[in-house]
């Protein structure tokens, strides 16, 4: 997934960046309700941590601006705002989730996996796919029975072909999955995933259209 962090304390949030880009997932992280905005118009992301207590506003104030315009991206607020009106205000303006500071790393984690799997419409994080089964909760496949072993990138990869079942994804597409704004991307970095996912998985897990992208294959 590709994933905004607004958070302006410097130390959690390179934590936070270093713990989901560990994962595979691409973070551009922003300090500003204002660059957040900036990031928003030109990029896509699956999935925006949003601190309340900013230097330039408000993060519920952004938030509700986001749902008023009909923006669905999923939203989950992480502060030091424990109060049980504040939880309340924040998922009344559209939060999906509500995560007080400080916090363990790993349910943070979790639960960024949690809102990822409702919003592609699986609550259940088992997928069989062919002689695959694929365990999303727990990044496990295996593969007749044989456990197969992935990078965090190319869960990553994968996790973008299930959540889009038939649908052609351009190379463009899937590096803005993989990388964020201050990463330089090699030009053959797709395909050299796609390929070892192909070696781990099988040739057919995922399908070439020449000159236009990739898609999630059948056995």
């Amino acid at each position: 997934m590709r994933i905004l962090l607004i958070e302006d304390d410097s130390v959690l949030g390179q934590a936070v960046r270093d713990e989901i880009a560990g994962l595979g997932h691409s973070v551009d992280w922003v300090t500003r309700l204002g660059q957040a905005g900036d990031a928003m118009r030109v990029a896509v992301y699956d999935l925006v941590l949003l601190d309340l207590m900013l230097p330039d506003g408000r993060g519920i104030a952004f938030l509700k601006a986001l749902r008023g315009r009909g923006e669905v991206t999923p939203v989950i607020i992480l502060t030091a705002l424990d109060q049980v009106s504040d939880r309340i205000e924040g998922l009344n303006a559209g939060a999906d989730d509500y995560i007080v500071k400080p916090f363990d790393l790993a349910e943070l984690s979790a639960r960024i996996n949690s809102v990822a799997r409702r919003y592609v419409g699986n609550p259940n994080p088992i997928i069989t796919l062919g002689p695959l089964d694929i365990d999303l909760a727990a990044r496990a496949i295996t593969d007749a029975g044989r456990s197969v072993t992935l990078t965090a990138r190319e869960w990553v990869l994968l996790e973008a072909f299930l959540q889009r079942p038939g649908q052609l994804l351009s190379k463009a597409q899937l590096e803005d999955r993989l990388y964020s704004f201050d990463q330089s991307v090699e030009s053959n970095a797709i395909e050299a995933h796609v390929s070892r996912l192909r070696k781990k998985l099988g040739a057919w897990v995922i399908e070439t259209e020449r000159g236009l992208g990739y898609r999630l294959g059948r056995p």
